[in-house]
């Protein structure tokens, strides 16, 4: 199988959304969290080699998980998902240590490159 991506996002028809693009091009989805609570607490136990991650969820946001991930492995890779006019929160990501950002509603065209560069 290919290389393990730990979906983040409060919304299931995101996730959903975002694991058939990824497994129908040959990733495997090692887990799927819906707050960055959950997120960081999989992280731990799954290993990915990638996370995707969305901005703006209920108890820990995304840029509070990612800071707590980056914390606790230096090494992760985290692409964070937005939807439109969030490029504050982008720029916040970013400062953060996110490798890229993905808008919402997802391209697959767009996720996939987004995928493939930072898990290159």
């Amino acid at each position: 199988m290919g290389k393990k991506i730990l979906i983040v996002d409060d919304a299931v028809f995101m996730r959903i959304k975002l694991k058939d693009i990824l497994e129908k091009n040959g990733y495997e989805v090692a887990g799927e969290a819906q707050n960055g609570k959950e997120a960081i607490e999989k992280y731990q136990s799954v290993s990915p080699d990638l996370v995707t991650m969305d901005i703006t969820m209920p108890e820990v946001d995304g840029i509070q998980a990612l800071k707590k991930i980056r914390e606790n492995d230096g090494s992760a890779k985290v692409i964070m998902c937005s939807a439109m006019g969030q490029q504050g929160m982008v720029m916040d990501a970013i400062k953060a240590g996110a490798i890229d950002f993905i808008v919402k509603p997802f391209d697959t065209e767009r996720v996939i490159k987004a995928v493939d560069k930072a898990l290159s």
